[in-house]
């Protein structure tokens, strides 16, 4: 669905663990940010995953010996050269150890100490082997040499051990290669405020008003802001999802912390998604103590309506573009349209939240996009696939301006 963000070539190093089989989704989550990527292996990963894999993934030739291409002699050089990153994922103690002393004995190592262009490496390996005082010092050395290192994460491993050593989220592996090799796009130079998640209004300190929104849809939004080259705040509510990398976030509660947060974000912003669910009432008084039923029934608590943030926001927008969200359970359309006329925002995005495939939660949204010229009935798609969708007419909603 996503087209090609300056179009950088990654350079994927795919070492022998058993997470080698993870390379084939980061290449997938490249790929769909825009980047040509190519893939060197060891002799060791292709006992994990077969070099076949990988050329249908990238059609491009998969490199492994230093002489298997005759075509190219001096391949460790080439390779070297043509990368805008060098992503090794996942990265074995033995590579670590590799680079940081230098040693240069195939053609990854020998590849990875010709190329000047950014590395970045995830480690996964056994929990012992991670957390070895000699792979920790390799780490620290590759730091201090500007190479990036993402800490694994914790979990179950294959070993059947648990603890650190687990290749972190395909997404985030390659968000960060992508922030690494600096990419720019069309959005070079705006500044975009995408609000998300859901809030949560307390009744008292144990409880609240919230609803079931995952921030998944603004993950996807400020992930797509930013490889099209935007500089990206994300003022995030209660959510389960981790923010994108190389995006600024904010992590708020309630609905007036939320409005807060956006509208200072919005004084340097040219572009703001209004994405979150914000809950529309809030307990005119919040206990400080926790409510006994037998005492202080819930059905007592007074409430009031929350700041409308969409609103405030397109209010004082000027030349900026506002895009809001619509989450409705009928006429959906028609209450989108409404929204638009009376909230004064350039473009609402309007999904159907009844439907099993759309809404909170989920990974696929069933949406429909509506400004001034009208309505756009888009197909069921990834949240990740609308996320570029709505990006791409944020583009076109700014050159109209």
């Amino acid at each position: 669905m996503s087209e090609p963000v300056g179009s950088p070539c990654v350079l994927l190093c795919v070492t022998g663990c058993i997470a080698a089989y993870k390379s084939c989704e980061i290449v997938r989550c490249l790929q769909r940010a825009g980047a040509r990527v190519k893939v060197l292996m060891t002799e060791h990963a292709a006992q994990f995953v077969g070099p076949t894999t990988f050329r249908a993934l990238t059609h491009e030739k998969v490199a492994i010996g230093l002489f298997d291409d005759p075509e190219d002699p001096i391949h460790h050089i080439s390779l070297a050269q043509e990368a805008d990153v060098v992503l090794v994922a996942p990265a074995t103690a033995n590579i670590l150890a590799k680079m940081a002393h230098g040693v240069a004995d195939d053609l990854m190592s020998t590849t990875l100490l010709a190329t000047k262009a950014p590395i970045v490496v995830a480690p996964a390996m056994n929990v012992g082997m991670w957390e070895a005082e000699v792979t920790q010092e390799n780490v620290r050395t590759l730091q201090r040499r500007g190479i990036t290192v993402i800490t694994p994460d914790a979990g179950y491993l294959a070993c059947g051990d648990v603890g650190g050593g687990r290749l972190p989220d395909p997404w985030r592996v390659a968000d960060l290669a992508l922030v690494a090799a600096g990419t720019t796009g069309p959005l070079a130079g705006e500044r975009v405020l995408i609000t998300a998640g859901g809030t949560q209004e307390p009744i008292d300190p144990v409880r609240y008003i919230g609803n079931r929104s995952s921030g998944k849809m603004g993950a996807a939004l400020a992930r797509a802001a930013s490889r099209r080259g935007a500089d990206v705040t994300l003022v995030l509510g209660p959510a389960s999802v981790e923010p994108p990398a190389g995006v600024a976030c904010i992590q708020v509660q309630t609905a007036a912390q939320m409005l807060d947060a956006a509208r200072t974000a919005f004084a340097d912003a040219t572009i703001a998604v209004c994405a979150a669910a914000v809950a529309d009432y809030t307990p005119a008084r919040p206990a400080d103590h926790k409510l006994k039923k037998s005492v202080e029934p819930l059905d007592t608590v007074e409430l009031v309506e929350t700041a409308d943030i969409l609103a405030e926001l397109s209010r004082d927008k000027g030349g900026r573009t506002v895009i809001g969200f619509a989450a409705e359970t009928s006429e959906v359309v028609a209450y989108a349209e409404r929204k638009l006329a009376t909230k004064g925002c350039d473009a609402i995005v309007a999904n159907d939240v009844s439907r099993a495939d759309s809404g909170f939660g989920t990974d696929t949204d069933k949406a429909w996009w509506i400004d001034r010229t009208g309505a756009t009935e888009l197909p069921c798609m990834s949240k990740t696939d609308l996320a570029d969708t709505i990006m791409e007419r944020a583009v076109a909603l700014r050159h109209a301006h």
